[in-house]
C-alpha cells in the first residue's frame, strides 16, 4: 500500500496493530478522522490518553475499574457470597448484560494454556482461593468458556478447594462446547447463569 503522507503511513500503521483490523481498514478510520473537526481527534486521543493513565484494577475482583474497588463490589445490593469466576472483562460485560446475575465476579486474568505458557501462577487464582477459605463465600459459579484450557482452569480451581464446604456450580451447557463466552447471546447466557449445574456433576459428563 502505497501512501502520500508520512503521517498517514505511520498512522495507518499504528491503528492496523489493532485486533480485527487490517491496513485498509485503518486508512478508512484514518481518513475519517481527517474528515471530521479537529476537536473530535484531540477528544479521541485524550480519553486514550485518560484510560491508560488512571486505568485500575479492582482491589477484590480484579476487574477493570475507575477506582480501588469496582462499582459490583461496592454495590451493597449485589451477593456478595456469590462469586462468578470469569477469565477476563469482557466475560463480566457479557454476564452483566444479561441482568441474571446479582453476585460478584472474580476475573482470573487468563486462562491456564501450557502450550501459550501460562501457568496458575500467573492468574488471579492464589486470591480466589483465600476468598473461598476465608468462610465468607458461599457459592462460586465456574463460567470460564467450555474449551479445553478453560476445563482445565476449572479443574484446577477445584481441586484447591475440594475440601471446603462451598457449593460448586458451572454454567449449564446452553453455551457450545469450545464457545468463547463473550459470543453468547444474552438470552441463552442468562440462561445458563440461572440454570447452572453442581460442577462435579459437570466432570461426570465429561
Amino acid at each position: 500500500m502505497e501512501f502520500s503522507s508520512k503521517l498517514i503511513e505511520k498512522a495507518v500503521n499504528e491503528i492496523s496493530q489493532l485486533p480485527g483490523i487490517g491496513k485498509r481498514s485503518a486508512l478508512r478510520l484514518v481518513l475519517h478522522l481527517l474528515k471530521q473537526p479537529k476537536e473530535q481527534t484531540e477528544f479521541l486521543s485524550q480519553a486514550l490518553l485518560n484510560m491508560r493513565a488512571d486505568i485500575k484494577y479492582c482491589n477484590n475482583c480484579h476487574n477493570i475499574s475507575d477506582s480501588e474497588i469496582c462499582e459490583i463490589c461496592s454495590n451493597l445490593k449485589r451477593n456478595h457470597q456469590l462469586i462468578c469466576i470469569v477469565e477476563d472483562i469482557r466475560d463480566v460485560m457479557a454476564i452483566e448484560g444479561t441482568g441474571q446475575f446479582k453476585g460478584i465476579y472474580h476475573v482470573l486474568g487468563g486462562k491456564i494454556s501450557p502450550i501459550e505458557g501460562v501457568g496458575p501462577s500467573q492468574l488471579k487464582i492464589g486470591s480466589l482461593v483465600d476468598k473461598v477459605r476465608s468462610g465468607k463465600v458461599l457459592e462460586i459459579i465456574f463460567a470460564l468458556s467450555s474449551t479445553m484450557e478453560g476445563d482445565t482452569t476449572n479443574f484446577y480451581i477445584y481441586k484447591q478447594i475440594a475440601d471446603t464446604p462451598i457449593v460448586m456450580s458451572t454454567i449449564a451447557r446452553g453455551i457450545a462446547v469450545g464457545d468463547e463466552l463473550e459470543y453468547a447471546d444474552e438470552v441463552t447466557l442468562g440462561r445458563s447463569i440461572l440454570h447452572r449445574i453442581p460442577f462435579e456433576k459437570s466432570l461426570k459428563n465429561n
